[in-house]
Formats: C-alpha cells, structure tokens, sequence
C-alpha cells in the first residue's frame, strides 16, 4: 500500500459545521422515501432512495447487517434510593449483562440494585467492573432472563442527539425490517431505508443479498477525544461473517459483480473479516486514510457526526476530499443527517486517494 503522498489526518480534519435544525428528530414518513445522494460519480446527484435499485447492476451483491435493536435502557434505583439508568451493551450467559451506568455515586461491588421497579422488580448484584478493573462498563448478574426484562419494561436506546424519549414509532422504525438476531443498543441506520417493496425491486433487478451480523455497541456515538487519531482507543463490538455470505461474495467476484456494503456497521464486520480471517468474533477495526479496503466496493451510508470514527472511515473509503465536498452539497441543499436522516450512495476510491 502507497500512501506516502497522503496527507497525515488529525481529529480536527474530520470537523464540520452542522446547522442544528438538519438533525433529524423522525423518520421520514416512508423508509424508502428518504433522499439519496449518489456520490458514486465525479458529480454528485440528488435522488430519492427508492431510485437504489437503478443504480446497480445484475450481478451485484448487497450486504446488509441483520442485529436487532433491543430495549437497552432501563432504570432502577439502588438500595438507598438513588435513581440511575442502564444501558445494556451485552448479554453474557448466566443472566449476566455488562452495561453502561449513569447514577450520582457508583455502587461497589457485590452492591444489590433493583431494576424496573413496580413493573419487574428484577435483582441485579454488581459483579465489578468490564471486561477488567479499569473498564468503562460495568458487569451485573440479574435474577431473570434479561432479554425478558428489556421487552417488558426496557425503552428503546434512541442516539443522544434525538431528544424527545422512545414512543411505538421508534420501537417499530429504529429497526430494520429483517432484524434478526437480538443484540444492538444502535441500530444499522443505513439500512433503515429499505422497506418490503424496495426489497423486491432489488430482487427484480438481480442484484443478490447476504447478511452479516454485528452489535452496534454505545461506543459508536463515543466521540474522539485525542488529537491525534493514533491514539484513540477503538470500541469493541461483536461480529459475524456467516459461511453463505463468504460464498456470495466469492460468486459475485466470478462473475465481476461489485460488493456493496450497506452500513458501516456491514464495512467493519467484512474487512475485520478480511483482515484478521476471522469470521466471527469481537472487533476494534479503526479505518482511516490509507486503510487497504479488501472488500467493500460500495457503501450505502448515512451522514455521520462530526469528529467521529464513521467520519474517519467513509473518510478513508471514498476519499477525505470527496466527502468533505459531499458533506458540502448535502448541507447547502439541506439534507437531513444522522440516524433517522437521508443516505448517500459511495464507491471505493483507489488507495492513496487523498
């Protein structure tokens, strides 16, 4: 890999002014119906994102990320009172969970909390802190099934830039429509725009689909806080590459499709897999300028928060001048950004593309 001609990245490159009036608070009233910037050629071109379909060719191969979005956030008290909030990141065996804790004073370990009050009274012990004495998370042992608890009395983990609280339009639309396997307290946004009918249409036009499977975690939202993008401790999530979709890839590659990647989320699971070879486990994959992509050809993405990772990343997958031109666009013509936002559609640009 030739980057010696690439400019050296620091976090403040990755920093945009955005109108605060562009986040978006809903859905639009349509999945499909979203708008869909084609930043795939020299120009970019404004669409509706409906129009996907037209954009590919028979042959291609789309992958999406099948995790659920599940009810993370719950509240609790502890034993003297004291209010706090949990957000679940993962679900271990033995009906332990490691969480997220926001609370006045932290309880020590071996600390009894009592979660869902008045709806689940469930028990939970403090077990220490995760995955080691200095982690950021913190590990609890409940007493029932915590699956169980988030779908009775769980919210939905809306992103903190959203700020009104869940209601059932989030529960049924901060999902995708082939949510599959439970785990994620983020959802795979880009994939929200696609509804029953766009799938067919996809079908129709003979482009293949394959899934993957990651666990957005909280640490997606996490901004970077160090100057220098070398120092920044990655988030870890968990992955899956399933053997069907090793095998879609490697037809599509005989007969010259592309692979496209619908998500960031869908980016890391593929190229940790291409990297490490690997086809599940957890990762903490950084791409940023000068990264070798292996795999992804194409990206369906949504617009990203500034200073962020997925900035670095679409940064590094279409070239940090190309998106800074389309984040331009998008903000003169006011498309919506972030989870409930619009899309763009982006292709690989050759490494070493500044």
């Amino acid at each position: 890999m030739n980057t010696a001609f690439l400019p050296a990245y620091s976090l403040s490159d990755f920093d945009f002014d955005l109108p605060e009036s562009l986040i978006a608070q809903h859905p639009a009233t349509e999945r499909s119906a979203s708008r869909l910037l084609d930043g795939s050629a020299a120009a970019p071109a404004d669409r509706i994102f409906r129009d996907l379909p037209g954009l590919l060719n028979p042959g291609d191969l789309l992958v999406f990320n099948d995790t659920k979005v599940i009810k993370a956030r719950v509240f609790g008290e502890k034993a003297s009172g004291g209010k706090l909030e949990l957000l679940i990141e993962r679900v271990l065996p033995g009906h332990e969970i490691v969480a997220h804790m926001k609370v006045s004073k932290k309880p020590l370990p071996g600390a009894h909390i009592l979660l869902a009050v008045g709806e689940a009274d469930c028990d939970a012990v403090l077990l220490g802190r995760w995955p080691d004495e200095q982690g950021a998370l913190f590990h609890f042992k409940l007493d029932q099934d915590p699956y169980a608890l988030m779908e009775r009395c769980g919210h939905v983990p809306l992103p903190p830039y959203i700020t009104h609280t869940d209601t059932a339009e989030d529960e049924r639309r901060y999902q995708t429509v082939f949510a599959r396997a439970p785990g994620a307290v983020a959802a795979p946004t880009a994939a929200l725009h696609f509804d029953d009918a766009l799938l067919q249409a996809l079908d129709a036009r003979g482009v293949e689909r394959a899934h993957v499977t990651l666990h957005v975690g909280a640490g997606t939202f996490q901004p970077v806080k160090t100057e220098q993008l070398d120092e920044h401790v990655m988030h870890r999530e968990w992955y899956e590459v399933p053997e069907l979709t090793q095998q879609a890839i490697a037809r599509c590659r005989q007969r010259g499709g592309r692979v496209i990647a619908v998500g960031t989320t869908t980016v890391r699971s593929l190229e940790s897999w291409a990297l490490s070879g690997q086809a599940t486990g957890d990762t903490q994959i950084f791409i940023t300028p000068g990264f070798a992509f292996q795999v992804v050809d194409r990206l369906v993405t949504n617009f990203h928060l500034p200073k962020s990772t997925l900035m670095m990343l679409v940064s590094a997958f279409a070239g940090y001048t190309h998106i800074r031109q389309l984040y331009q666009h998008a903000i003169a013509q006011r498309y919506r950004f972030f989870s409930y936002g619009d899309a763009m559609l982006l292709s690989r640009a050759p490494t070493g593309t500044p």
